[in-house]
């Protein structure tokens, strides 16, 4: 990717998991020896408590009540889903154990261990800072920026490709947005049997959406001034014939 920049940030863990924690539709809360599944019953506090609302007769809620002291231990697990309908969705895991207990007809749950699985690797969060963190800036609009990217301007993704190592593009069958940050841009290469990820950094950091349309303007000139790959043009070709 030579004709890219060379700075590679990305986001922290504690970051990525309250990132996972803040555009999570759905959790699963596994208390009282149950697991069951809510959609859209959580709310995170700033210092990374969860609020649970769920129905009184809930495992998880039972599970407070009857616990000394209302306090159970319990599990939560979030699942970050790519919002543009690529292979393998799942772009990561969020797992958060510790103590569960009322709190003005809702449940509050406590994290004193955070464990996030992403794909190049599981990591053990440090508590203090997943406390002190905050979602990446971009996480709440990203859903709606990669959809329009995909759906309404597939010819820009086209170019973002001319960034891509040739070898990355091999045999690809298809390219489409899978992630963005205020660090960079993240393209999913689809091929027959198998897929990866290829990262086109921003030169410097977007924190908020005027910011993110500086650089991916950036990108696409960039892309603009750059050959088309051989590969791509392979591609093509066999697909013409």
């Amino acid at each position: 990717m030579g004709d890219t920049q060379a700075w590679t940030a990305a986001p922290g863990a504690a970051e990525r998991a309250r990132s996972v924690l803040a555009t999570a539709w759905s959790c699963a809360v596994t208390a009282g020896g149950a697991r069951e599944e809510y959609v859209g019953a959580h709310t995170v506090t700033d210092e990374g408590a969860v609020l649970l609302t769920l129905p009184e007769d809930s495992a998880p809620h039972l599970a407070a009540l009857r616990a000394p002291r209302q306090e159970s231990r319990a599990v939560l697990e979030f699942a970050d889903v790519a919002p543009v309908p690529v292979r393998d969705r799942i772009r990561a895991r969020l797992w958060l154990a510790g103590r569960l207990t009322p709190a003005d007809g809702a449940l509050c749950f406590h994290p004193g261990r955070v464990v996030l699985r992403r794909s190049c690797g599981t990591v053990l969060v440090d508590p203090g800072e997943y406390a002190t963190a905050r979602p990446d800036p971009l996480a709440v609009a990203e859903a709606g920026l990669l959809t329009h990217l995909a759906e309404v301007h597939p010819d820009a993704v086209e170019r973002l490709t001319r960034l891509v190592r040739p070898e990355s593009l091999h045999a690809a069958i298809r390219v489409l947005p899978l992630a963005v940050d205020r660090h960079g841009l993240t393209l999913r290469v689809e091929r027959t049997r198998a897929h990866g990820d290829v990262r086109l950094p921003f030169h410097t950091p977007a924190d908020d959406l005027g910011r993110l349309a500086e650089r991916v303007h950036a990108l696409l000139a960039q892309a603009s001034a750059a050959g088309c790959p051989r590969a791509l043009q392979r591609q093509r070709a066999d697909g013409d014939g």
